[in-house]
């Protein structure tokens, strides 16, 4: 059910060997990441020096893990590879299928039965392959990662981008497509390129209203969502060992918000009173025997310029609390100055709901700060002037707050208590009116904000903030409410003026749990049947990607010039299309609805060049696929930031697109083009977005010559007859071309060839 501690010990003593020889390889003092990559070499032994941003390499994880809304997309390709059991550890957590409407009874009730195709074939799929299923109700993946699996110094990856949570627990846990995870489950190499390193040193202490949550609010805030793309970003200094653990986890869950390759912390003393509380001390006794390796050496910390790419150093002692967007979770805004942003930029002042939870916010020290805030406006007589509601991390953590009374202090405020599963962090969540598309705010202490993400509406402002300050503004009712400062009027008409949070970081009488939800693989797997109806809606056996046909791509339509930001969330919504991800074609239907067309600034509105007529962005790719025509998608900065899910680059290859051109990517959604067969480009002079018409046909002059650090020749052929020549970059190394030519890395695996 846990760890493999055989499996950890060998772990640890490999890695004291590899950092001393990548130390002497190097020849200077290492920094945590990369004695963390350099134990998890694919072929071993450290032979070479890597160049940062710049070589790919191949690595060996130590574990794999997988959320029920994308693993369904990564079993049905695994079922391609031709292997009989996975060839390292893999868990598939089932927390992404259950709307938040009711309550957890209820809600959790209709999604075992809404989804019981798919959680049926995913129990018997994970049977069938070794594979640990958690059930629904177990709760959210990444908090049962960090309460069972994750270890200081180990490497996982996992088919959701919060999969960094883990770096609460010092190891590099990285979120990839499934087609990565496909690579690993079936024992071959990962590849990623050699990250570069941000370095964060934290000094001071956090006091007061000031929480974990903060400081990752503060770093989005100074290196904006793409920020961090393609670095590591590695915590230090004492700030970061006064820390709780779960608050280590919550500061790199949000990493995935500047587009980190990954964030971590070295071993200490809270990762230890985490492990021991958690039922891990036999890890704690092997990680102690190898802790210098478990951090990073003391000459880096001493002086992080000389190894770090970039440093960043904030003083916990006087940072304030935050309250990050609306519609972006890197528009930063400390407390104190809220009340002069929101008038300046018409925010609307009234807070509807306050929602605590999430993979970021789910821990037991989250749910005991925040419940101390509500406790003292019970026992002040003030009525809350906005709806509550939490979702705990796990079934444990849910068990144990409720034996310790914190759930009834809650449920005292007329809090919704929903299931322990993700709900309106991803868009599964039924609210009330919603549909109305009225202009409002809630407040949450989940990762994202993005616009529609939480409930369908696109004028619902959500803003991100720590769980306390989740509690205080919602009992305010006011965005602009201060709890530093202000003031609140009881039921009495008495003014009464909050208390900083307190709460334990760890529950005094040991975590609990009666039923944890999770269930074991049949040791022989070969007789397990796996069942896909051929008639389902919600399941469809995947059929192989064509093969590159060796010739030029003549007289590609443009799809969509997409405009602004244009994360997965745009180009595969979540929510009520959750159903539809263990189906390809179903699925696709919601493909680029939510990007908008540059050239009449909509949503789902393009122009179909064989009929002159606007269409929905899926309905006019398949009228091109139909018509044997390939098509092209250009986009702008940051391209597929958000969610690591595939479907945003399974949908368009299914639908017939053969390439995607921007002026930057997001590292995971490029990859996850990579490897379905598809072409990743961005201009070579961004200022050529802007040559791109509405009626352009597309040629690829020289794809024949496809080569590593070759630049592609694209010709644009507008509707006047004139020519636009672009040059288009490109990162693709020379098995990344194979993917390619092969039409899709999953081609090579199940040919026996990767």
């Amino acid at each position: 059910m846990a760890f493999d501690i055989e499996m950890i010990e060998k772990m640890y003593a490999n890695m004291a060997s590899r950092v001393d020889k990548a130390r002497e390889l190097v020849g200077r003092p290492l920094t945590l990441t990369e004695k963390i990559l350099y134990a998890h070499l694919w072929d071993g032994t450290p032979s070479s020096v890597f160049t940062r941003g710049t070589d790919y390499v191949d690595f060996a994880p130590d574990r794999v893990a997988c959320q029920d809304a994308t693993a369904q997309m990564a079993l049905l390709q695994f079922m391609h590879a031709g292997k009989s059991k996975v060839a390292v550890p893999t868990t598939v957590h089932c927390d992404h299928l259950i709307q938040a409407k009711d309550g957890a009874k209820t809600d959790l009730a209709f999604a075992n039965s809404q989804s019981k195709e798919v959680f049926d074939f995913l129990s018997s799929v994970s049977n069938k392959y070794g594979i640990g299923f958690w059930k629904p109700g177990s709760g959210i993946i990444h908090q049962i990662v960090l309460e069972n699996y994750a270890f200081p110094g180990g490497m996982m990856i996992g088919t959701d981008s919060h999969t960094v949570n883990a770096g609460g627990l010092g190891m590099l846990a990285i979120g990839v497509g499934g087609a990565d995870a496909v690579d690993v489950m079936s024992g071959m190499s990962w590849e990623l390129k050699f990250p570069k390193l941000i370095g964060v040193k934290l000094t001071g202490k956090l006091n007061g209203w000031s929480s974990p949550k903060d400081v990752i609010l503060r770093v989005a805030d100074i290196l904006t969502v793409k920020g961090g793309t393609g670095a590591v970003v590695e915590y230090f200094g004492e700030g970061a060992i006064n820390m709780s653990c779960t608050g280590k986890g919550t500061i790199c869950n949000m990493g995935a918000e500047i587009g980190a390759t990954t964030s971590t912390f070295g071993y200490d003393d809270s990762m230890r009173r985490y492990l021991a509380a958690t039922g891990r001390q036999d890890v704690v006794n092997a990680a102690d025997k190898v802790a210098d390796y478990l951090t990073g050496d003391a000459a880096v910390y001493a002086n992080p310029n000389e190894y770090f790419d970039q440093v960043i150093e904030i003083n916990l002692s006087e940072l304030e609390p935050y309250i990050n967007g609306p519609f972006t979770p890197d528009r930063g805004t400390p407390v104190s100055k809220m009340k002069e942003e929101a008038a300046a930029n018409g925010w609307p002042i009234k807070v509807e709901w306050g929602l605590i939870g999430s993979c970021t916010n789910s821990s037991y020290e989250d749910m005991s700060r925040a419940a101390s805030i509500v406790e003292q406006a019970v026992a002040h007589g003030i009525s809350p002037k906005a709806e509550f509601g939490i979702n705990p991390g796990s079934e444990q953590i849910r068990y144990t707050i409720e034996r310790d009374g914190i759930i009834a202090t809650f449920e005292k405020m007329g809090t919704k208590v929903f299931t322990n599963a993700c709900g309106p962090c991803i868009g599964q969540w039924d609210r009330a009116g919603a549909d109305k598309g009225e202009k409002n705010t809630i407040v949450h202490s989940f990762n994202r904000n993005f616009s529609k993400r939480a409930d369908g509406n696109p004028n619902t402002h959500a803003f991100v903030t720590s769980p306390e300050m989740v509690a205080a503004l919602a009992i305010s009712g006011r965005l602009d409410f201060n709890p530093l400062t202000d003031t609140l009027l009881n039921d009495n008409g008495e003014m009464v003026k909050l208390l900083p949070p307190k709460g334990d970081e760890l529950p005094s009488k040991g975590f609990d749990v009666e039923d944890a939800g999770f269930q074991a693989p049949a040791e022989d797997g070969s007789k397990v049947q796996v069942a896909v109806s051929e008639t389902s809606d919600r399941l469809q056996l995947l059929a192989p990607f064509a093969a590159w046909d060796g010739k030029n791509i003549m007289g590609a339509k443009l799809l969509i010039k997409a405009f602004g930001k244009c994360t997965t969330d745009h180009i595969s919504m979540a929510g009520p299309w959750l159903r539809f991800r263990g189906h390809l074609d179903n699925i696709s239907n919601n493909m680029l609805i939510g990007a908008e067309n540059a050239f009449n600034k909509e949503a789902n509105k393009v122009k179909n060049q064989l009929t002159g007529n606007y269409d929905t962005v899926p309905g006019v790719a398949r009228a091109y696929k139909a018509a044997g025509i390939s098509s092209v998608v250009v986009g702008d900065q940051n391209y597929g930031e958000g969610s690591s899910r595939e479907h945003a680059a399974m949908e368009p290859r299914f639908l017939g697109v053969k390439a995607v051109l921007v002026k930057s990517f997001a590292r995971i959604h490029e990859t996850n083009l990579k490897k379905q067969g598809m072409l990743g480009l961005t201009f070579a002079n961004e200022a050529d977005y802007d040559k791109i018409q509405e009626d352009d046909t597309i040629n690829f002059t020289d794809l024949v010559d496809f080569a590593p650090g070759k630049p592609l020749t694209l010709e644009f052929v507008h509707a006047d007859g004139t020519k636009d020549i672009i040059l288009a970059n490109h990162t693709y190394n020379d098995s990344q071309i194979g993917w390619f030519v092969a039409g899709s890395a999953l081609n090579l695996i199940a040919a026996g060839k990767a």
